[in-house]
């Protein structure tokens, strides 16, 4: 999934549909439209569509093919905090209805825990934990439930949890991770 990356000269519906053959093709696009809530706009070109509604073309585009395996790379990176939840509500849905494998890649940990079973956390290109996330669904953003796992998690990727303030939409922990990250980096370069 990931970014878009829609075909700027076709159709929403052409894009949904691409690599799809069989008479039932086109009919299978406009379910997998109607899915994400797209029904009325199989007929317009991408640059129409907001960067919610882009995100939910190549999500449909996705599922039309009724994966095993759903790969999202950073999908919702680049969405207001708002449309940010909706997708999340979205491919939640989804996910219960085609049942999916889901990979998801991200940086918020906030996104991971409302989203996930489990969390890997990566380092130097190794799984350094792998933690499972609880309670099962469903899991408001900001729980008390997963405060400890959040904690955790920010703990193992170098956030000093005491100086971090919670933004509700997760921006302030990307950002922290991120700096985190940077100062691994620099603790690396150094030796």
């Amino acid at each position: 999934m990931g970014c878009a990356r829609l075909l700027p000269w076709k159709r929403v519906l052409d894009n949904v549909t691409l690599g799809l053959t069989g008479p039932d093709a086109q009919e299978r696009g406009r379910t997998a439209l109607d899915e994400v809530g797209l029904a009325a706009r199989e007929r317009a070109w991408p640059v129409e569509l907001s960067g919610g509604e882009q995100q939910r073309v190549a999500l449909a585009r996705s599922l039309v093919r009724d994966p095993e395996l759903l790969l999202a790379d950073e999908p919702f990176g680049a969405l207001d905090a708002l449309t940010r939840l909706r997708m999340h509500a979205l491919l939640r849905r989804l996910c219960q209805r085609h049942k999916p494998a889901v990979l998801l890649v991200t940086h918020d940990v906030d996104e991971a825990i409302a989203l996930a079973d489990r969390v890997a956390v990566l380092e130097d290109g190794r799984i350094a934990a792998d933690l499972t996330v609880d309670p099962p669904e469903p899991r408001a953003p900001g729980s008390p439930a997963n405060a400890g796992l959040r904690d955790r998690l920010l703990t193992l990727l170098g956030v000093d949890t005491g100086e971090l303030t919670l933004a509700t939409d997760g921006r302030a922990t990307e950002r922290a991770t991120e700096r985190a990250t940077e100062r691994r980096l620099d603790e690396r370069e150094e030796r």
